[in-house]
């Protein structure tokens, strides 16, 4: 028989229950703030090891959906994020209060961090897209000023008008009679690239004309270099494992070598429309004249850049980084918005019969052109916009890097380091925010929008449907597809000065075949 008394008075007893007691009560605070921790930021689909892996492959078709589907099913729509082996930890929310944070409240702790620089330095350099501090304020202040002008304003807005006149409204009225089915999607595209050059260089590379005059342009091998650049730099951010494109990189095989060839083609475009700028001003000077280019890199370029520059070669540099960055702002997001636009547009005829009745309010057009003030007053084109954009943001998911460890307004903890992601593409699906139809397209529903987007996107969208009717080969949206809508991911940047900065995105360009056309005169 075992004596109990003379047992828990030995040493070797007292020794045990001194050694498990602090032992129980770590264990118990550990589980208990794990539990607390799980409750309060929820990390659904994720796995020792592999973290998210498994779900992120099972659902890369569908990542905007997938994503939104996980956040729809917390208390406060945020998610933790594990990667593959624990490389990288974040989260991500749809919380609106939480984005504000992120994007207003507490802006300083959240930056564009190394992550990004990896994929994107080759690409945009020192760019305002791609800094940080006072090359970012420096940037940023420029910018501001002169997206505010006057002057700026009405270049841009006459660069959109002779654009859908001289080759857009041509484009689809021969396609039109031909009886041609066109991908809208890449004429839009196209569109967009001739006019955010012009607007950023002061050079159109005349994308929107036919393919073997377009062929035999000095341009198309810079655009299809900038191509090629943009979506190996999408590659490189979807990488589950980015150690394999860095391989690549220091192989110089693969799609990297194509990258890194694609980049001297920029660099080479760049700067001889730099060099050439250079000696017009040089010209004006010698003959006392004064030069009134309007475009962006005439502005920044005869700006007082508080750089020190190094040499010539270094503020050409950073010239070019600026311009790319804007390029590459307005290449997709208009382009994107717009398809998704007239996909929903097809498959709601109500909503398309209002927008032609307004149209029809206005005195007749020479081509369905209107100026600024006659788009001023299409409110529900507006509204249509704005609803298209809620349910298919230009620009779906946003990260930023965490400067300081942070409490978010919802009480989610975010360490120092991790990445901090916020999806438009779920809060535009949220039923808390938008009710149980939150997945229809209701223009009805009206919310503001930033101003010289909307003046191009109605430029074109008004045009188009007061020449046109617009005919999804796929049907449309329906309430079944706009359930899995189809789309594929691409990169972008966001050129919001709303939110007081400008990141690199994923972006969810619409994967649609074709459409046809239909006179309406």
């Amino acid at each position: 028989m075992v004596d109990i008394n003379s047992s828990a008075s030995s040493p070797l007893f007292t020794l045990s229950l001194c050694l498990f007691i602090p032992l129980f009560f770590v264990i118990f605070h550990f589980l208990s703030n794990s539990r607390s921790r799980a409750k309060s930021t929820p990390c659904p689909q994720s796995y020792p090891i592999i973290g998210n892996l498994p779900g992120l492959l099972r659902n890369s078709y569908r990542f905007h959906d997938w994503v939104a589907d996980m956040l729809s099913q917390t208390p406060s729509s945020t998610i933790q994020v594990r990667t593959f082996l624990g490389l990288s930890h974040g989260i991500c929310t749809a919380n609106p209060t939480n984005i504000d944070h992120l994007l207003h409240s507490n802006f300083p702790n959240y930056i564009k961090g190394s992550r990004f620089r990896h994929f994107l330095t080759e690409l945009l350099g020192d760019g305002i897209f791609n800094v940080n501090g006072h090359l970012w304020t420096l940037q940023r202040k420029i910018a501001s000023h002169e997206f505010n002008t006057k002057s700026l304003k009405h270049f841009i807005s006459e660069a959109v008008r002779s654009e859908i006149s001289d080759r857009l409204i041509p484009y689809l009225s021969a396609a039109c009679d031909e009886n041609r089915v066109i991908e809208l999607q890449d004429i839009l595209q196209r569109f967009t690239f001739d006019n955010i050059c012009h607007v950023a260089f002061g050079v159109n590379p005349a994308c929107l004309t036919s393919d073997n005059m377009y062929q035999n342009l000095p341009s198309s091998n810079f655009v299809k270099a900038f191509d090629d650049a943009v979506d190996i730099s999408s590659s490189r951010f979807l990488s589950p494992l980015p150690l394999i494109w860095k391989l690549k990189r220091f192989f110089n095989i693969g799609s990297e070598k194509r990258y890194k060839e694609a980049i001297k083609v920029i660099n080479h475009y760049a700067m001889e429309i730099i060099r050439s700028k250079e000696q017009e001003q040089e010209q004006a000077e010698d003959s006392k004249e004064t030069l009134k280019d309007q475009d962006l890199l005439s502005r920044f370029m005869f700006s007082s850049l508080n750089v020190a520059f190094q040499d010539e070669e270094h503020k050409r540099k950073f010239l070019r980084d600026i311009v790319i960055s804007f390029i590459l702002a307005g290449r997709d997001t208009t382009s994107t918005a717009l398809t998704w636009f007239f996909w929903l547009i097809s498959g709601h005829p109500r909503c398309a019969r209002l927008i032609q009745t307004e149209l029809a309010s206005v005195p007749e057009k020479d081509r369905g052109i209107f100026s600024y003030e006659e788009l001023k007053k299409l409110h529900y084109l507006h509204a249509a916009l704005t609803e298209s954009m809620r349910l298919f943001p230009p620009v779906p998911i946003n990260s930023k890097a965490t400067v300081h460890d942070d409490v978010l307004p919802d009480g989610t903890r975010v360490r120092k380091g991790w990445f901090s992601d916020y999806s438009a593409y779920a809060m535009g699906r949220m039923d808390k925010v938008w009710g149980d139809n939150c997945r229809e397209f209701i223009p009805e529903r009206i919310c503001l929008g930033k101003e010289m987007a909307y003046v191009q996107m109605k430029s074109i969208a008004a045009t188009v449907l007061y020449e046109f009717d617009i005919v999804a080969v796929d049907g449309g949206a329906s309430a079944e597809k706009m359930m899995n809508p189809p789309y594929m991911l691409s990169l972008s940047q966001d050129e919001g000065w709303v939110a007081c900065e400008a990141e690199e995105e994923v972006i969810n360009q619409p994967n649609l075949s074709s459409c046809g056309l239909t006179s309406r005169k």
